[in-house]
Parts: C-alpha cells; sequence; structure tokens
C-alpha cells in the first residue's frame, strides 16, 4: 500500500511538472492553481503516506516538528506566492516558477507527513494537533480562495489567457481558480483534519471501553 501510495504520488508530480506546466499556458491562474492543488493536495499526501514509517519519516526523528510548525509553514509559503507580484515572476521566470513548485511540494509534505507520520508513542496526541493543523489550513485556503472567486478585479494581469485551449478573461480565470482552491485544496485538508479527529476520538472511546470492561 505505501508503495503504491508513493509512486501514485511521483506518477502525479510528474504529470504535474513534466506535462502540465511545460506545455499550457502559464500565465492562465487557472493553471497555476491546478498544479499547486495538485502538488498540495495530491501528490503531498500520497507520498506522505508512502514515506511514514519509513527512514525518510522525518517527523519520528524530530519529534519538535509538530503539524502546528508546519501548518503555518504552508500558511507562509500560501500565500506569500499569491502575492501578486510573485506570482508574475513566477509566470516569466522558469527558475522562479521551479522553486514556486518545490516550496508549495516541500510545505504541503511537510504537513501532511507530520500528520500521518512521527512514533507510535504520542501517536494520539500527534492526531489531534494534526486533526487541528489541516483544519486550520482548510480554513485559510478557503479564505483565500473566497478573496480569489468574489474579487470584482485581476489580481494577477489583464490580459486573455488560454486555459485547455478555451481562451478566458482575466476576471474569470482569476474565479476560476479561486473555485478550484475552494473545490480542491479546502475539501482535501477538511477531510483530512475531520478523518484525524474521527480517528482520535474513536480510538479514545476503545480505550475508555477497554477500560470499563477490565
Amino acid at each position: 500500500m505505501k508503495r503504491v501510495s508513493l509512486a501514485a504520488g511521483a506518477a502525479l508530480l510528474m504529470v504535474l511538472w513534466a506535462v502540465l506546466l511545460p506545455f499550457a499556458d502559464r500565465s492562465s491562474f487557472t493553471i497555476h492553481m491546478i498544479a499547486h492543488m495538485g502538488v498540495v493536495a495530491g501528490a503531498a499526501p500520497l507520498i506522505a503516506i508512502g514515506l511514514s514509517g519509513t527512514r525518510f519519516d522525518l517527523p519520528a526523528r524530530w519529534p519538535w516538528f509538530s503539524p502546528i510548525i508546519a501548518s503555518l509553514a504552508e500558511l507562509l509559503a500560501v500565500w506569500t506566492w499569491h502575492i501578486p507580484a510573485l506570482r508574475g515572476l513566477s509566470e516569466r521566470s522558469v527558475p522562479i516558477a521551479a522553486i514556486e513548485q518545490l516550496t508549495f511540494l516541500v510545505a504541503g509534505l511537510a504537513l501532511w507527513l507530520s500528520c500521518l507520520g512521527g512514533r507510535e508513542e504520542g501517536r494520539e496526541g500527534r492526531r489531534m494537533a494534526g486533526a487541528v493543523g489541516l483544519l486550520f489550513t482548510s480554513m485559510h485556503m478557503t479564505l483565500l480562495g473566497a478573496l480569489l472567486t468574489l474579487s470584482p478585479r485581476p489580481l494577477y494581469g489583464n490580459a486573455q489567457v488560454t486555459c485547455f485551449g478555451i481562451p478566458l478573461g482575466p476576471v474569470v480565470d482569476q474565479q476560476a481558480g479561486g473555485v478550484i482552491m475552494l473545490l480542491v485544496g479546502a475539501a482535501v485538508y477538511l477531510a483530512g483534519g475531520v478523518s484525524l479527529l474521527a480517528t482520535t476520538l474513536n480510538s479514545g472511546a476503545a480505550g475508555t471501553s477497554g477500560r470499563r470492561g477490565l
């Protein structure tokens, strides 16, 4: 299962970085958001599942690296790279775009691995912290997605772009990107947080039942 997950995450990265971004219109904010969400909400959790419990499970080596810290790091990465000036640099420069994508991958992988990995001892506490971190990430992605969708003016250029052969005006392109962040990013992190919370509550209930039975 872990090998399949790791291979699926690597394959998704290959599609995004070797097929989508090189051949699509990188000035399209919708294309950017597809790549962004594909990395942090698709490839990152799959790779984290594959790396958990291995020698690359960094939270097991660094117990201080908590999901709360990782969620704040992702907040910084996501909001910084959506500053209009930096978004423009990424569109015009391949090296800057590569740094942007690597930042998204490192931030996303750090968060998911901090939630899904780590040592067995203290796992329930890490799960609870992971639930908080993922739900917090879902909230700030919802906020950013809503701001992008509801903005009455384009923040990332004024020219018409092409998304998979479909011409889009700047406002529509930005709104479509915001909707993708809302539907994919916010939903995946919300589902992850709720899942960790439910697992923690169920394990706690099972432990209480076991003690009562004794």
